[in-house]
């Protein structure tokens, strides 16, 4: 995900999975993706080094997602207007940034998620409980890879797994995904949350 964001690997998916269930097609799998345009969920973060982390997840499709990580933890991270901003509460310079297209995570967020794209898809399988697709982006593979686990009946995002460019792997388990629910467009905004940060430093 974000370079400080890399999960382990695949933890155990202890959640409550219906029966043997087929393999969810990628068309499927596209059409969910691009009818969600908000969604809101608590979320676990394995990272790459066995550490825990929990919060809450929005998403506003294109382009925007905020991670609100519970405390101990002072971190913030937001993708807005193109960029991913990381925000160290602990620190008093401003916010780590980079590319959103620069992490697996943008095929998430994208304007038209097709999963039938030439190279995108390198791994498409199900466990007969739930259907996992690896995703990249084609004409960039070496900025990592996208592993997203899915149930049907509805089909329903349950976990993503992200491996950046540097290798590291980060899991992100999802809770309970509400979708539709309204979300401000200024709980993205990477300026807003610096002007804020000032503010409260002065």
């Amino acid at each position: 995900m974000w370079k400080k964001l890399a999960l382990a690997p695949v933890i155990a998916f202890a959640l409550a999975l219906p029966a043997q269930a087929e393999k969810l097609p990628l068309g499927q799998i596209s059409s969910y993706l691009n009818a969600m345009k908000t969604a809101q969920a608590k979320f676990t973060q394995v990272n790459g080094d066995g550490s825990i982390s929990t919060g809450t997840l929005y998403i506003k499709r294109p382009g925007n997602v905020r991670f609100e990580y519970d405390p101990p933890e002072k971190t913030l991270v937001l993708a807005d207007a193109g960029a991913v901003a990381i925000f160290d509460g602990n620190s008093n310079t401003g916010p780590e940034t980079y590319p959103l297209d620069h992490t697996p995570l943008s095929i998430i967020l994208a304007q038209n998620v097709d999963l039938g794209r030439a190279r995108m898809v390198t791994g498409h399988a199900s466990d007969g409980k739930t259907t996992t697709v690896t995703a990249q982006d084609p004409a960039h593979p070496e900025y990592g890879n996208i592993q997203m686990v899915f149930t049907g009946s509805p089909v329903e995002l349950r976990q993503w797994v992200i491996q950046d460019d540097s290798g590291s792997l980060t899991t992100v388990i999802l809770g309970e995904l509400r979708t539709g629910v309204g979300i401000a467009n200024n709980k993205f905004s990477i300026e807003g949350e610096k002007s804020r940060l000032r503010a409260d430093r002065r």
